[in-house]
């Protein structure tokens, strides 16, 4: 029997050695095609993506829109975008059995092939859930060796997974779904050549009915380095906290009666500025020796390689970054 195809799908608006790693990285573990659709051109990516037969790219300029929204244009919100693209994707260009549609900043890490575990799918599955694991910061004083990633996992039952929250991260575990600072929901794979489809950020929709409780990938995980260092969460987080993954009218999200993290960060930031913010990274992003202890304690301690450096050179070998060390310590 033949295995499936896969390939991946996301927006992006990032340097082009993050956007190339994303696609080297992914292309390294068998996908079939890499697209990526440029919310924000990236000139040397792009002709290192044009340049790759196993890659598509697309630049969403204003020409872009307008050919695909005439009257109203660009979406003023990159969740509306995200999901436009990723459809448009599927409907008309996927090349793939099954398509993934997944962000920049996410990779894909599966304990045995993809396409093995896809084939194994009922054949009436519609997508299949990946479940995110977070990236922690590298604790300066305690380092991982070079390329190594520290993840925090966290426990899909709700009542065990409150429970272990509270237990490592005693401070702030109450306003906390698993210690995330991002989402727990996962992204799907979604099977193509089906009618009336529509991807959104977390789930897959038929006929504008979402695919309720796809079947988990258990033996994959997505690594996400939603903040792998206070410099880079310090960049996004003004922008998060208005218009992204903090923005106010998301629920809380222990959703236990704690606070929204619009209301942690405005909170902290109210109380102790940037210093409050500073405090709240270190016990919950920073991979030091106790997190991680009492992480591995509850089987949730995740430990990656990403040798973007490598990557880079095997997969864009034409490509030439003047400091690729500097790359990989702003990943990691």
């Amino acid at each position: 029997m033949v295995e499936p195809s896969w390939g991946v799908v996301a927006t992006v608006k990032a340097s082009a050695e993050t956007i190339l790693t994303f696609a080297a990285h992914h292309l390294e573990l068998g996908a079939q095609r890499i697209h990526i659709y440029l919310d924000d051109d990236a000139v040397t990516a792009r002709k290192a993506l044009i340049g790759h037969p196993k890659c598509r790219v697309i630049l969403c300029d204003d020409g872009y829109w307008r050919r695909r929204f005439k009257r109203g244009g660009r979406p003023g919100k990159h969740q509306q975008r995200q999901s436009a693209n990723a459809t448009h994707c599927y409907r008309r260009r996927a090349e793939v059995d099954w398509l993934a549609h997944i962000d920049v900043d996410e990779f894909l890490w599966p304990g045995k092939p993809l396409s093995e575990q896809l084939s194994s799918l009922p054949k009436d599955t519609l997508s299949a859930r990946v479940r995110p694991v977070e990236a922690l910061a590298a604790d300066r004083g305690d380092p991982p060796s070079p390329g190594v990633i520290y993840c925090k996992a966290t426990a899909l039952a709700g009542k065990l997974r409150a429970r272990q929250t509270t237990a490592i991260f005693p401070t702030y575990g109450a306003h906390l779904n698993g210690g995330f600072l991002s989402h727990v929901a996962g992204k799907v794979f979604v099977r193509t050549g089906e009618e009336a489809i529509s991807l959104r950020i977390h789930n897959a929709f038929r006929n504008g009915v979402m695919d309720e409780n796809p079947p988990e990938l258990p033996a994959t995980e997505l690594a996400h380095l939603h903040a792998p260092s206070w410099e880079a969460f310090l960049a996004a987080y003004r922008f998060r906290l208005e218009r992204g993954s903090y923005r106010s009218e998301l629920k809380p999200a222990s959703g236990d009666g704690g606070l929204t993290m619009h209301q942690l960060f405005s909170m902290l930031e109210a109380e102790g500025g940037e210093r409050a913010l500073r405090a709240f990274y270190d016990e919950v992003c920073v991979a030091g020796p106790e997190l991680r202890a009492r992480l591995e304690a509850n089987g949730l301690l995740r430990r990656f390689r990403l040798d973007a450096r490598d990557l880079l050179f095997r997969h864009f070998p034409e490509t030439v970054f003047d400091r690729p060390d500097l790359m990989l310590r702003r990943l990691h």
